[in-house]
């Protein structure tokens, strides 16, 4: 009896305030990230500058004017969610570059880090170094728990790896 009650309870009052809050909200809301709110639909991307993972330079997003960008955001390198990730974008990079759509990492790890990132998983694409975090707050990327390593220390899984 007590979980037929609940059943009704669900599907006559809190299904229909559920669905009047998205459609009451609907499509004239920001997305929402666990960073922050993200670039809305249909504006322009922010544009950034930020060191990359080879030779000595940086890479502005305005390099691409023309051009499909794949703009990823992870925690940290040597993860092991963050390695999948990257393994997968490496063996789509084919694809990727096929359709004219160049494929970008960004996160908080220096460019050391990210160069041996690179050389360890056989990634051929650019994983760029947002020390400060503007770049991912600007995306609504920025995770502040997963950030705070940078000023606790080094550790990561790459130690025990």
């Amino acid at each position: 009896m007590t979980l037929l009650f609940a059943r009704r309870f669900v599907s006559r009052l809190i299904l229909p305030m559920l669905l009047a809050g998205v459609l009451v909200l609907g499509p004239s809301a920001p997305a929402q990230a666990l960073g922050g709110e993200q670039v809305p639909l249909g504006t322009p991307a922010p544009g950034f500058t930020l060191p990359k993972n080879v030779g000595d330079g940086e890479i502005s997003l305005a390099d691409y004017l023309g051009q499909w960008v794949v703009l990823y955001f992870y925690p940290k390198d040597f993860t092991p969610g963050c390695t999948l990730e990257a393994q997968r974008f490496q063996r789509d990079l084919p694809e990727f570059i096929e359709r004219n759509a160049q494929v970008i990492g960004v996160s908080a790890d220096d460019v050391d880090s990210h160069a041996e990132f690179c050389d360890s998983e056989g990634l051929r694409f650019p994983l760029l170094a947002d020390a400060d975090g503007a770049v991912s707050r600007a995306y609504g990327s920025w995770m502040k728990p997963m950030s705070m390593r940078h000023k606790i220390g080094r550790a990561s899984c790459r130690e025990r790896v």
